[in-house]
């Protein structure tokens, strides 16, 4: 006589309660790394010169991570980039700053209250056929 194989009864756990995931400080940090690179790299199509130097680095301080539902975290963000000269330093420093905190915020939950951009080093280009040399 052939035994009836029954599937067991599945219950379901809502999302909630099922746990939470932890989002290590070097993620964000790396997301907000590609984030300004993403805006540099944005910002070099729209004016045609090329980007400059190394690609950005960031650290992260994560404030609060955030709960169970992926919401409500909290991170403060410092960009470290190089940018060429002359440009608008002010405007590629607004869009490097929009950008970080859009991503992070759609990537890893978490509020961007503070972005800080460094300008670590200015990039001259060939100026009038020389390359180098001093700029007044």
């Amino acid at each position: 006589m052939a035994q009836e194989f029954r599937r067991p009864e599945i219950s379901w756990v809502p999302a909630a309660e099922r746990g939470a995931t932890r989002i290590a400080d070097r993620v964000v940090s790396k997301i907000a790394a590609r984030a300004a690179r993403e805006a540099l790299d944005e910002d070099s199509e729209t004016s045609g010169a090329p980007r400059a130097g190394k690609d950005p680095r960031a650290k992260v301080a994560v404030r609060r991570p955030p709960d169970r539902n992926g919401l409500n975290g909290e991170a403060r963000v410092v960009v470290a980039v190089e940018l060429p000269y002359p440009c608008d330093i002010g405007a590629r420093c607004g869009s490097v700053r929009g950008r970080v905190a859009s991503r992070v915020r759609e990537l890893a939950g978490m509020a961007v209250r503070q972005v800080t951009v460094e300008v670590t080093r200015l990039h001259t280009g060939p100026l009038g056929g020389r390359s180098g040399g001093r700029v007044r």
